[in-house]
């Protein structure tokens, strides 16, 4: 008799259409619970894609992009770090990762989804699960127009409507 919980996916509805990833439990299994929780919490509801730099990656889950939220979009956290699960996976596009500050151990519930090959955060950053459809969906966010700065703040508001965890 098998122990292994069954296979789940998550599906992101977003303002652009649906994404669907595929976790990687055996790699990093604190940061797939903790994504798995904050979904069926429904912590990702009403959230949006606040950074977003073609050819590398489109990054979301700020509790701070909410509609009337305060504090600044990419600063938000759910009130508790996870600890880094860095692994072997190597950050290419459509590999769903674990948003974070300096600090290794600083991730809680942002992340991003590679939009170009990223190797470069190989080992630094956790790596946790994989694009299975919706690839058309991830290169209409990315190639959204940008402003700012850092010329990565999206014009246009891309919400995550809802996520939703199904099996696989």
């Amino acid at each position: 008799m098998s122990t292994t919980a069954p296979k789940e996916n998550a599906i992101l509805k977003t303002s652009y259409g649906d994404l669907t990833l595929a976790f990687w439990p055996e790699v990093a299994p604190k940061h797939v619970e903790n994504f798995k929780k904050l979904a069926r919490e429904g912590f990702y509801n009403g959230t949006a894609f606040h950074r977003i730099i073609k050819g590398f990656m489109i990054q979301g889950g700020c509790p701070n992009t909410k509609k009337g939220a305060k504090g600044m979009p990419g600063t938000g956290d759910p009130g508790y770090k996870v600890k880094a699960e860095f692994n072997k996976k190597p950050h290419v596009r459509g590999v769903l990762s674990a948003a974070r500050s300096s600090h290794p151990d600083s991730a809680g519930c942002q992340f991003f989804i590679c939009h170009g090959d990223a190797k470069f955060l190989d080992g630094q950053y956790t790596a946790f699960g994989e694009l299975i459809a919706g690839d058309d969906v991830l290169e209409r966010i990315a190639t959204v127009p940008t402003t700012g700065s850092e010329r990565s703040t999206p014009v246009d508001r891309i919400e995550v409507t809802s996520v939703e965890i199904v099996a696989a």
